[in-house]
């Protein structure tokens, strides 16, 4: 079987699993970070408790708190669903059932609505790839964690282009995860887009990082 979604479903990751995806060091925590299509994840919430500077960005935050936990209900068993079908999709490991999975979403989504409801602070920004509204270079770290390569049935090259090239403007280095389609399966855009990065003189590196729940989704994309 495979997995199917028509849209970008509204789904949440923890701190943990940000600073695993993107081989966060310490020294790395303290940069200027800026989250792109963060959704309902709790790194931000998580980030500020613990005295980081973050950002998130995504089209999400035009809504209301009641709102988005709207449209995290309905999502939920959508995706709980899709996972429990496809289970061999995954690596339970870390995350040792789909119970438990749920269990740590549902966590990390209601961290963020509560942080959320209580104003954010301007670390939330309704806005989206590629158009992001930030001065050059106003962050030393943009990430971009399952939105682009995962959909690549949804969102062209064309587009995965020109959203980077957003994020390379707004910030001084880029990193991106995971390299795979919601099924498991390399993006074909990576390879043209690595090419098309390094010929435009940056330097791109696909790197090994210590999280892996999609099998085979252990490597992140880093454009400086």
């Amino acid at each position: 079987m495979t997995i199917t979604y028509d849209n970008v479903v509204t789904w949440g990751r923890s701190f943990d699993e940000y600073r695993r995806m993107f081989h966060l060091s310490e020294r790395q925590l303290r940069l200027k970070i800026l989250g792109c299509a963060d959704g309902p994840a709790s790194f931000n919430a998580e980030m500020t408790k613990q005295g980081y500077s973050v950002v998130s960005c995504d089209p999400l935050y035009q809504f209301t708190t009641a709102q988005i936990q709207a449209r995290i209900d309905f999502t939920y068993e959508t995706v709980m669903a899709q996972t429990l079908a496809n289970r061999e999709l995954f690596v339970w490991k870390d995350i040792a059932s789909p119970e438990e999975l749920g269990d740590l979403r549902r966590e990390a989504m209601n961290e963020f609505l509560a942080d959320y409801d209580r104003g954010g602070q301007g670390r939330y920004v309704a806005a989206e790839l590629p158009e992001l509204p930030f001065v050059s270079s106003s962050f030393d770290l943009a990430l971009c964690s399952h939105f682009l390569f995962l959909y690549s049935s949804n969102l062209s090259l064309e587009f995965h282009g020109w959203a980077i090239k957003g994020m390379c403007r707004v910030a001084k280095e880029v990193r991106i995860f995971p390299l795979l389609t919601h099924n498991a399966e390399p993006s074909p855009f990576v390879m043209p887009l690595i090419e098309s990065f390094r010929k435009a003189g940056r330097q791109v590196s696909v790197e090994r990082v210590p999280y892996e729940f999609q099998r085979g989704g252990n490597q992140m994309l880093r454009i400086v």
